[in-house]
């Protein structure tokens, strides 16, 4: 089985050099060393072969590489990928992903064949909303690294003379991208990983995936049983059938796509090498090319998308008995290519010349996010994916997934591939489907960054969101959720309010009722809406022992007490922050970010300690603003008094009807209190409140003002501001960290650190007009030095706050730039916290 959608992994015999490989008994003469693990691959395309190159080169050399199909080439995606690597992405994992294999793949050859060659790509504007785009993804390539330029249509024309330079506006070139001979570059891993001592076997169908107590013990195939510690999963679109081996659920789905060569032009006669020009993309009609000596090869994404049952792929002799070249390979489909022809007749007019000479729909996996699926499955212990990946991202995921196993951690952030993602509402085979088809169909739409999916919609909604519609709330989505982002019943409250005006891209997903809502929390009062947060009850009378030890800041607190607290891995970085209230001697309610956050603790909870997540069984309401306590206090007969309810602490009490844990905490910088209750009482507490803040003039306040106000205050956004790469002091969270407390994870690790050469750093934006959203590179003296992470305007201060990684010497009052579509904003490096310095709004 082979991986990946973009192009041979050694001799058509099993890859250790002999006729045919045996499978090995528990305890025979293969085993490198008793101290190897033993470890069996799924799948010998590109992730395959490439993980088993990183694994050996890492010392865990008892590798055995199973593959259903003929070696070299096994029928998989890795066998029709057309071999495109542009690395330029808005996620910096995919593009650090990508920029690790087009340096691993420069270097390597197969029978003296380069297996990458370095065309560089050019991505093509022909709408002024492209353009843009594209100026945006050269913002991008300057965050993470990669080189690259917006060039005019001259110069378009100039690397690509076939081009009708009459129909493109401007390009985005990236000299060091290229294409990947996806093939060569398996069968050189593998002769690599083979020469120190892993095998790989062709012919070999996995049946089904053995276990005891929890545990993987080995693959069970059609021509025997292989033992193994570890078992890894790069089948690439067959994952989920063997995730339903193994009882694990692989939400991805299969769908084909388009891909054609033409027969020869006059214009490329002659041609010697495989390809001269980049790689190219037309977008706007959701095109690529590449050549192919003297043809062009062209793929197509504007098609209907066409779904894949993974369950009724024909193995690879079965298919060549259906007269398909290969499993991954569907009959081409001429009516969903005819608008895409006449689409690259407008491009190239030189195609004109010429005609489809071969096509085929090739088959490949989305998953619902279109990131890969990556990680140990937590209910079976050392069973992994390694799914859902490009050829571009290959080689990058594969030393990921190995540093992951052998050094129990990635150098590189994978929260956004983990596999445990996704909640439980986005696992279902319609979501998984639908999702799928639509990241296929948006695969090179311009997309905002707050631009939420449309469909399936609403999935996930909380009490509250019948009195949200009625109050004209505008959602967005995340985590299946619907989150109100403001509300239209409050736009009275904006016509006044004197307002820079935005651009258009920025005015996306954006409305001037948000400054509104920000000021009216400010000012008098706001609910919140804060049901999507994770809830996690955690008890047992192992319970506070291992919450300080899993996490950095002093727990042992008495009841009441609630705490601000890291979840770090063994090397320090931050994988998560956390919330911690002690409702009891062994009763904790924790505050988390993601499902990950759940399946890190329960991977380490001992015996007597029980975790569950009760999110969607209970509500919250943000009850935050000068006038908070003036909401609330008449509500109930416990003191809200800052006395008697000091910040940071929580109690259990009554508002109204309705039982609520109530916790004196603020992620707005004012006055306020969370209160939980189950969802049946969800609707209760919210009319409850209302009906008691009309004549303090409450309103309801959405997302968008709650990050300008959480901005304005300096509060960390885990996932956007930090992740697992950085460790608590870059981030500024070092007064979470206990360092005197004798045992927490990753404190080792951090006792050796040297002083922090990065840090999280506030910025102001100069001008009041301007506004940046995230992501954007930062200059320092001209040159790139970091990017943006989360950004907003700062309604109270009246100018946009960003946040920034930069390096750890940049004084307060420093002059910077952040490039936005290509301009460069001014901004200053400012002193945190940004707005009530004193805390004296939260603590009175």
């Amino acid at each position: 089985m082979s991986s990946t959608p973009e192009s041979h992994p050694g001799t058509p015999e099993n890859r250790s050099g002999t006729p045919e490989a045996r499978p090995r008994p528990p305890g025979n003469g293969h085993r490198a060393s008793a101290d190897t693990p033993r470890v069996v691959v799924i799948g010998a395309g590109i992730v395959g072969c490439s993980l088993a190159d990183e694994l050996t080169a890492r010392g865990w050399t008892d590798v055995t590489v199973l593959e259903q199909g003929p070696l070299p080439a096994p029928g998989g995606s890795t066998s029709h990928a057309p071999g495109l690597v542009f690395r330029t992405s808005p996620s910096k994992t995919l593009a650090e992903f990508a920029t690790y294999t087009v340096e691993k793949f420069s270097s390597l050859d197969a029978d003296g064949v380069p297996c990458f060659q370095q065309v560089g790509g050019l991505e093509l504007a022909t709408t002024p909303e492209r353009l843009a785009d594209l100026h945006r993804r050269a913002g991008y390539a300057a965050s993470w690294g990669i080189r690259g330029e917006v060039v005019g249509p001259a110069r378009c024309k100039e690397l690509w003379p076939l081009l009708d330079e009459s129909v493109v506006l401007g390009g985005f070139h990236t000299p060091e991208d290229g294409l990947a001979r996806a093939l060569l570059a398996a069968r050189a891993q593998a002769d690599r990983a083979t020469a120190r001592g892993a095998r790989f076997l062709e012919r070999h169908t996995v049946t089904g995936i053995e276990q005891r107590g929890g545990h993987v013990t080995g693959v069970v195939t059609d021509r025997g049983t292989f033992p193994a510690d570890h078992v890894v999963s790069a089948a690439g679109f067959w994952g989920p059938v063997i995730g339903r081996m193994a009882g694990i659920d692989v939400p991805l789905q299969p769908l084909a796509h388009q891909y054609a060569r033409t027969r020869p032009l006059p214009e490329l006669a002659g041609a010697e090498a495989e390809a001269t020009r980049p790689i190219l993309r037309f977008q706007d009609r959701d095109l690529y090319f590449r050549e192919h000596h003297d043809r062009i090869g062209i793929g197509s994404y504007a098609h209907r998308p066409l779904p894949v049952d993974p369950f009724e792929v024909p193995a690879y002799d079965e298919a060549r008995a259906r007269d398909l070249e290969m499993p991954s390979s569907r009959p081409f489909t001429p009516g969903d290519w005819a608008p895409s022809w006449r689409d690259c007749l407008r491009l190239l007019p030189a195609l004109g010349g010429t005609e489809i000479e071969t096509g085929f729909n090739g088959v490949f996996s989305f998953t619902p996010d279109g990131m890969p699926l990556l990680g140990e499955a937590r209910r079976l212990r050392g069973f992994w994916l390694a799914e859902a990946v490009w050829v571009t991202h290959s080689a990058g995921v594969a030393r990921a997934v190995a540093e992951w196993m052998t050094d129990g951690r990635p150098s590189a952030d994978v929260h956004e591939c983990d596999l445990t993602r996704f909640e439980e509402a986005q696992r279902s085979p319609s979501y998984v489907r639908e999702r799928g088809a639509q990241q296929f169909a948006e695969v090179y739409d311009v997309l905002h960054p707050l631009q939420p999916m449309e469909r399936p919609r609403p999935l996930r909604v909380s009490p509250f969101h019948a009195r949200q519609s009625e109050l004209g709330a505008f959602f967005l989505e995340g985590g299946g959720w619907e989150r109100p982002h403001w509300y239209e019943a409050n736009a009275p409250l904006a016509e006044t309010l004197a307002l820079p005006r935005r651009d258009a891209w920025s005015a996306r997903y954006w409305s001037p009722v948000a400054a509104a809502e920000a000021k009216a929390t400010r000012e008098r009062v706001a609910l919140y809406d804060m049901t999507p947060l994770r809830r996690l009850e955690v008890t047992g009378p192992g319970a506070l022992a291992f919450l300080d030890r899993m996490t950095t800041n002093n727990l042992r607190r008495k009841p009441g007490a609630v705490t601000y607290t890291l979840l770090l891995d063994e090397s320090g970085g931050v994988c998560s922050d956390l919330t911690v209230a002690r409702l009891g001697p062994d009763d904790f309610q924790v505050g988390a970010n993601s499902p990950a956050d759940l399946d890190r603790l329960l991977r380490h909870a001992p015996a007597d300690v029980h975790i569950r997540d009760i999110t969607s069984g209970t509500c919250c309401v943000g009850v935050w603003g000068p006038l908070a306590r003036a909401l609330v206090q008449p509500l109930t007969g416990d003191d809200f008094s800052h006395e008697g309810f000091g910040y940071f602490r929580a109690k259990r009490t009554h508002v109204g009807h309705v039982p609520v844990t109530a916790m004196r905490l603020s992620y707005v910088g004012e006055l306020g209190w969370e209160l939980y209750t189950t969802a049946d009482l969800g609707l209760r507490l919210w009319d409850t409140l209302w009906e008691a803040g009309r004549d303090l003039g409450a309103v309801a306040a959405g997302r968008s003002a709650f990050n300008s106000l959480r901005l304005e205050k300096g509060y960390r956004a885990w996932g956007t501001d930090m992740t697992a790469e950085h460790t608590p002091f870059e981030a500024g969270l070092g007064f979470a960290v206990r360092m005197d407390k004798p045992e927490f994870t990753g404190r080792e690790a951090l006792l050796g650190l040297p002083a922090p050469v990065r840090r999280l750093t506030p910025l102001l934006l100069d001008d009041p007009v301007s506004v940046v959203l995230g992501k954007e590179p930062v200059l320092v003296d001209g040159a790139p030095a970091g990017h943006v992470t989360s950004a907003s305007y700062g309604y109270t201060l009246g100018r946009c706050v960003a946040y920034a990684w930069l390096p750890a010497g940049l004084a307060p009052g420093t002059g910077v730039h952040i490039e936005y579509f290509g301009e460069k904003v001014p901004a200053t490096v400012a002193e945190e916290p940004l707005f009530d310095p004193e805390m004296t709004r939260i603590r009175r």
